[in-house]
């Protein structure tokens, strides 16, 4: 039986990779991160190129992320 990974607080994963600690996230603690639906975050990923496939593991590359993410900021008045 698989071992069960250790779940993460919303600001433990933002102190990880704000810190430049954790480069990659899973797609649940990524959907956690951004705040926004686990399929909507993988859509995303992938339209940024940042996501690698390991095994049956998708990882997400939250630099390539928060520059995609950059590209589509609006100003609000």
């Amino acid at each position: 039986m698989a071992k069960k990974r250790k779940e993460l607080t919303v600001e433990q994963l933002e102190n990880l990779t704000r810190g430049h600690g954790k480069k990659y996230v899973s797609l649940d603690e990524g959907a956690a991160l951004y705040s926004i639906g686990k399929n909507t975050f993988r859509q995303m990923a992938k339209d940024a190129k940042a996501t690698y496939k390991i095994n049956r593991r998708v990882l997400v590359n939250i630099q390539k992320f928060d520059e995609f993410m950059e590209a589509f900021q609006e100003e609000f008045d």
